[in-house]
């Protein structure tokens, strides 16, 4: 137990040091500032993050709401929908001002595309109407239809036109009758976004042809002063007198509690979205970390004649520790409120930017203060961390040490044999994974492997080449300086100056860098991956979607004049007929029908993409023939190898050109050409064409539909013999997800490359400080202003070109397993011109960053020489 006196000692060190250092942090707010920088930026991602997803909530409920504002109450379907009967009686109670029925349904428009159309019904006006009106007038009666934008663009559907849905017969199911609509106006909806055709209609004209009768629900919105508990009464009994069906239906109050049921569905349907950004937050947030280290290490190694001054009468080194770590509270608690409130700010601001730039209605966020009291104390939480390791370090330091400038401690070279062993066998680790992925990599068409334990240990394997990275990254300063910074030499002095002031810190010079070879190695990874899944989707396509559009005659095949009139049409282009017959092939007792085509793939821009799993499309040729993996997995054949198979004429004995990692092109299980095709009885009428649209965009391609279409009708005396796909459509929405998800990882990734770029320009800032003396001296050495300018931008620049040459070296190659492991069929693309900007546009960003402290250190005299290097 210790003395009072004892207590007395250590009370005032206790405060002394913890004095000392608080005041040293406050009398000089810029470098409070400056070292919490990276992890100011850090919280607000993180807090804007938040205030983001509450914008997507709040917009897509005030903007899609599956429930207008104005119902008072909703009566939900049980076992079987609401009747019209119990519609009518619910609209004529005293209490209800109004009342919609609600149905959804869909039906194909008639013709030999049978475009899908969702239906919904709407009133079109007043206060429970979803629709907003855009063009012409909206339906009042059976036999009109208003549609979205989409579908009249996609269908050229204008006010006016008239058309006919093909909806089930109510005499038989299994056929179809057409009803005739007139298309009255074009609407924007409230309740759904136009991913797809829509229309709209009165609920009592849709609810005549919907697969179920009645209504799904309906929504009713009570007159003024009509208490809720009375308009429950009057509907229920409305329901009762409707029937049995119809009473059990359910009433659920309408504003406040669907409301709540629509706020946690869609809260629901993007927590998963957010949870993903949660895992590029904690990068980011983790590269902030470092950032901050690398500051805190810089600032405290300026102190050290301080903090052995304080050692040297006595301080404990746990007194100093506690001091230096109460600092980074401070800083962290600062930072994460700055940037808190920078974050809340830009989310109040974002509705009207929104608005005002570009147009769009975006809601307005909440208030989350608990998110945001979370966010302050998980910054200061990260502060702490990072600054432990520098407070340790600077708390060891000997009076005797403290007599060399802090610029001699930077400088150090080596690192501890603690650290290279680490370093190494973190090294040896990850490469030892990645030989064993390599080892093990499935074969092109293979299914049977375990994608899932590849993928992660890719991602192992990434991640302790990255913790080497960071243990041996003082090691490969100079050398990686040596191949990427010799151009700098050449610019003369400030390029020499640059360098050596680079690889003269390599400590330094490598805290920074692993931050900026994070964000690089991320964002290459992303460009890569959605370069190699470009590369697989075009595949695909060549196989699913190898055109715009694909007519087919299921019996009688395609007349001449069909096939003439589409390939003279100036809406089309690559138009390509084909045939296709039905072979059997295999052992007598395994036969199995395939479909052979000779279908040539060069004659379509997608025949490019057709891959191979063995031998050359090029080889195709008479008696030559190209199978798909289920044929030569069947067969047990590959290029070179021959088989046989039977047709009407007898059998054809051909050879494999090449074998297909998947199906041929239109899902065809044998390519040959036509004179084989003649060989095995194929008839001379083409089975089907296809044909792109001569111009890109949406409404090129209904154009070009509607033109097809013409000739079908024109041509075919029963248009529903002959079928018109649109294949687009099916490859607009794989390529929309891959370029949404491609948009998406590389706004993510960005996160951890701004932090690398505020981590450069706090330690160029701190740099500048730390070396004022130096720069005091080159200016008294002659050079001059400008000069130095450069020297410290080419510096900043440096940490750029270090961190974007290590990160190319991890991303890529992790990439390219990662992607290989997860799809085997997906070929290796390096988007070169891509990641070359990425590397061009870092060097400028952190050279960019460095523009500021370049500016501030010019204005340093000679006469700073003989001054205070503090």
């Amino acid at each position: 137990m210790s003395t009072p006196r004892q207590q007395g000692t250590r009370t005032p060190w206790r405060a002394g040091v913890l004095g000392s250092q608080l005041a040293e942090l406050l009398r000089r707010p810029g470098r409070l500032v400056t070292t919490g920088l990276s992890v100011l930026v850090a919280a607000f991602v993180v807090f804007a993050t938040i205030m983001a997803q509450q914008i997507t909530v709040n917009t897509t409920l005030d903007n899609f709401r599956g429930t207008p504002k104005a119902v008072d109450l909703v009566a939900t379907a049980g076992e079987s929908n609401i009747s019209a009967a119990a519609l009518r009686k619910i609209r004529a109670l005293p209490g209800v001002a109004e009342a919609v029925g609600r149905v959804n349904s869909g039906a194909p428009v008639a013709g030999p595309s049978e475009h899908w159309l969702e239906l919904r019904s709407d009133p079109g006006t007043g206060p429970l109407s979803q629709v907003e009106l855009v063009e012409g007038g909206y339906p009042d009666r059976a036999g009109e239809l208003a549609v979205n934008r989409r579908a009249a663009e996609e269908l050229g559907l204008a006010p006016g036109t008239r058309t006919s849905l093909k909806v089930p017969d109510p005499e038989d199911a299994e056929k179809t009758v057409k009803i005739p609509v007139t298309v009255t106006g074009v609407v924007r909806s409230a309740a759904t976004a136009e991913q797809q055709s829509g229309g709209y209609t009165t609920d009592a004209f849709i609810a005549s042809f919907a697969d179920l009768p009645g209504y799904d629900h309906i929504d009713i919105d009570a007159k003024s002063g009509v208490p809720q508990a009375e308009l429950r009464g009057q509907v229920r009994a409305a329901l009762d007198r409707a029937g049995k069906e119809s009473a059990k239906a359910k009433l659920v109050d309408g504003g406040a509690v669907r409301a709540a049921e629509e706020r946690e569905a869609v809260g629901g349907d993007l927590r998963e979205l957010f949870q993903l950004i949660s895992v590029f937050l904690a990068v980011a947030v983790g590269a902030a970390a470092l950032v901050a280290t690398s500051a805190f290490r810089i600032v405290f190694a300026q102190r050290l004649r301080q903090l052995a001054l304080l050692r040297a009468i006595g301080a404990p080194q746990s007194r100093l520790v506690a001091a230096l770590a109460a600092e980074g509270t401070l800083v962290g608690a600062v930072a994460g409120s700055i940037g808190v409130l920078l974050a809340l700010g830009a989310g109040r601001l974002a509705p009207t930017a929104a608005r005002v730039l570009a147009g769009q209605r975006l809601s307005a966020p909440g208030l989350p203060v608990t998110d945001a009291a979370l966010v302050v104390v998980g910054t200061m939480l990260v502060s702490v961390g990072a600054v432990l390791a520098p407070a340790l370090s600077a708390a060891r330091v000997s009076p005797l040490q403290a007599l060399r400038s802090a610029s001699t401690v930077a400088g150090e070279r080596r690192i501890g044999a603690g650290r290279l062993t680490v370093g190494v066998v973190l090294a040896a680790a990850a490469a030892g994974l990645a030989v064993l992925l390599l080892g093990n990599l499935p074969e092109p068409g293979e299914q049977d492997y375990d994608a899932g334990l590849g993928m992660l240990t890719t991602v192992a394997s990434a991640g302790l080449a990255f913790l080497a990275l960071i243990a041996l990254g003082p090691l490969l300063v100079r050398p990686v300086l040596a191949v990427t910074a010799w151009p700098l030499r050449r610019l003369g002095t400030t390029g020499r100056l640059a360098v050596s002031g680079i690889g003269g810190t390599p400590r330094r010079a490598a805290a920074v860098s692993v931050v900026v070879a994070l964000g690089v190695a991320l964002v290459s990874g992303a460009l890569v991956a959605v370069a190699c899944l470009t590369g697989y989707d075009q595949r695909t396509e060549a196989v699913d979607s190898p055109a715009d559009f694909r007519v087919t005659a299921e019996t009688k095949g395609l007349d001449p004049a069909i096939v003439r009139r589409l390939a003279a049409l100036p809406e089309l282009t690559h138009v390509t007929a084909y045939r296709t017959v039905e072979v059997a092939a295999g052992p007598k007792e395994l036969h199995v029908s395939y479909e052979v085509s000779d279908l040539d793939p060069d004659a379509l821009p997608t025949g490019r993409n057709v891959d191979t799993a063995t031998g050359s499309l090029s080889a195709l040729g008479p008696g030559r023939a190209v199978v798909s993996s289920g044929v030569a997995d069947a067969l047990g054949v590959r290029a070179g190898d021959a088989f046989t198979v039977g047709s009407s004429r007898g059998k054809v004995r051909l050879t494999v050109a090449a074998t297909l990692p998947a199906d041929g092109p239109g899902q065809a299980d044998i390519l040959v050409v036509p004179a084989d095709l003649n060989r095995m009885g194929a008839a001379q009428r083409a089975s089907g064409v296809l044909a792109d649209a001569a111009t890109s965009g949406l409404a090129a391609r209904g154009k070009a539909q509607r033109a097809v279409e013409a000739v079908i009708r024109d041509l075919v005396a029963d248009p529903d013999e002959v079928t018109l796909s649109v294949l687009a459509d099916d490859r607009d929405r794989s390529r929309a997800t891959i370029e949404t998800m491609g948009v998406t990882a590389l706004g993510l990734v960005a996160l951890t490359v701004l932090i690398a770029v505020v981590g450069v320009t706090a330690t160029t800032s701190l740099t500048a400080i730390e070396r004022a003396r130096e720069f005091g001296l080159l200016r008294a050495l002659g050079l001059g202003g400008g000069a130095l300018r450069r020297t410290i931008t080419i510096e900043a620049g440096l940490y750029g070109v270090l961190g974007a040459s290590l990160g190319l070296a991890l991303g890529v190659p992790y990439a390219w397993l990662l992607v290989r492991v997860t799809l085997a069929n997906a070929p290796l693309a390096l988007p070169g011109a891509r990641l070359a900007l990425v590397f061009g546009a870092l060097a400028a960003l952190t050279a960019l960053a460095g523009l500021l402290p370049a500016r501030r250190a010019s204005r340093v005299t000679p006469m700073s020489v003989l001054g205070d290097a503090e």
